[in-house]
């Protein structure tokens, strides 16, 4: 159980996806009371849930630390191992199972699912905890002086915080920074997130192997800038396939697309030269989404002037789109905000808590960040000799029976991913309390006994005189 807040606020959260629904489940477990603001309908919400999401350990021992691990596991499938093909040809080119010894330190287990399926875990988690989420509520304008949050219908809502968990083009970010960060970023290149039915794959004796494996795998296709990953899915009998390629010609629009409207001809005429499994996928997928990918630089501020309001996941440290930690740093982020506000005393210790939060997410956010840029920039990387030491170091390794992490380059990779797996968001907040939170407000007591001990001192002083 966690420990309960000696003192109850309220919550305003914007945004009704992974990291605001994480954020209300996080909040109530320690006796805080949360109001979740969704913009879209339920309708809505289902027909943008494009694509599968993948769950590393660092995330699914936080969720499974909440009770949900039965309800994650009816929805998803536990990764074996990774292979890698090329792009162009299909030539496979090593493979990487995940080491059960590196997992079992983690806690945690990775997780293969539908998107909406987790959403819909997280939606029903929040209300049993006993979060209110409004669909449907459409936010005007946010302000931290006297927290309050304005809808477009003109109701207006007070708080004692407002948490911005709405995403990349934020309106509470806009409000703590003066502008739309992701926005004002040119793009790399665009990602395209679909689902290929698991029925159709297995009716094609090329595409079967991808869904009918004894162990699931996750597959990535090394290309010359261009780069495809594609898994199988719990809940639902589908293939998750995303795709990385350039952007299309000058003058053609690319802007971001969730709900439907994108051609799949488009999409199949993005992928340059491929392999024809890919191509066979692409015949068979259902409507893509299509996002830009941007790398955005560090945003300095995620708590306002007033110390009421704080942004979390994507509108606080936005990461290029289909990373896989995505999903993970918003459930991070809900961790490590609740933890901290669940020593809350009295509403001074607001504002210390919400820069605390910055400062202990900060560098981890910033970490992860560059390790999903590296990573697109490794199976993306240009045609040339880069490009064809890492293939060679790769086939090498497989030749001689050894996982392709097991040296090199690639080695690099999995040693930062393990460190990213075995970080723990919820023992950082602890361990911050235990060495700073503390201090801190036992320095504050003491002030405050002086300052009592004095004014006693001076009541004395005066009644004898008198």
């Amino acid at each position: 159980m966690y420990e309960k807040a000696e003192l109850s606020i309220d919550f305003l959260v914007v945004g009704g996806g992974i990291a605001g629904l994480a954020s209300a489940i996080a909040l109530r477990r320690v006796g805080h009371r949360v109001v979740v603001l969704e913009r879209y309908s339920d309708a809505d919400i289902s027909k943008m849930s494009h694509g599968g999401i993948r769950l590393p350990p660092n995330v699914s021992k936080i969720l499974f630390h909440w009770g949900l691990e039965n309800a994650l596991r009816r929805v998803s499938i536990t990764s074996a191992a990774v292979e890698f093909d090329i792009y162009e040809t299909g030539e496979f080119i090593g493979t990487h199972r995940w080491e059960e010894e590196v997992l079992r330190e983690t806690r945690g287990e990775y997780l293969f699912l539908h998107h909406v399926g987790l959403r819909q875990v997280l939606y029903e988690a929040a209300i049993a905890a006993g979060a209110e989420v409004r669909a449907g509520a459409t936010v005007a304008s946010v302000s931290g002086d006297g927290p309050h949050v304005t809808l477009t219908t003109g109701e207006t809502l007070l708080a004692d915080v407002i948490v911005g968990a709405d995403g990349r083009s934020s309106i509470v970010q806009q409000a703590i920074v003066g502008k739309d960060v992701h926005d004002v970023t040119p793009y790399h290149c665009l990602f395209y997130n679909t689902m290929v039915p698991g029925a159709l794959m297995r009716a094609d004796p090329d595409l079967a192997p991808f869904v009918t494996q004894a162990d699931d795998c996750m597959f990535i296709w090394l290309g010359n800038n261009r780069s495809a990953l594609g898994f199988r899915v719990g809940g639902k009998d589908e293939f998750a396939l995303h795709l990385w390629v350039p952007p299309r010609q000058k003058g053609m629009s690319d802007d971001d697309c969730w709900g439907g409207g994108i051609d799949l001809d488009e999409m199949r005429r993005q992928l340059g030269l491929c392999e024809p499994r890919l191509l066979k996928m692409t015949k068979l997928a259902a409507t893509p989404a299509r996002v830009q990918v941007k790398m955005v630089p560090p945003i300095e501020d995620w708590v306002d002037e007033h110390g009421r309001m704080v942004i979390i996941g994507e509108a606080a440290h936005p990461l290029p789109a289909g990373s896989f930690q995505g999903g993970a740093m918003a459930v991070e982020d809900a961790a490590v905000l609740a933890k901290l506000f669940s020593h809350l005393r009295n509403r001074d210790q607001i504002s210390t808590f919400l820069h605390a939060f910055q400062d202990l997410r900060e560098d981890r956010c910033a970490s992860v960040v560059h390790s999903e840029q590296s990573n697109l920039y490794f199976q993306m990387m240009p045609a040339g000799p880069h490009q064809e030491q890492r293939d060679q170091d790769m086939r090498a390794k497989t030749a001689q029976g050894d996982s392709v992490f097991g040296g090199g380059e690639a080695a690099e990779q999995w040693e930062q991913l393990k460190e990213l797996f075995g970080y723990d968001a919820e023992d950082e907040a602890d361990d911050w309390w235990v060495k700073w939170g503390l201090l801190r407000e036992r320095a504050k007591q003491r002030s405050l006994d002086m300052e009592a001990e004095m004014n006693i001192a001076r009541l004395s002083s005066f009644r004898v005189k008198a």
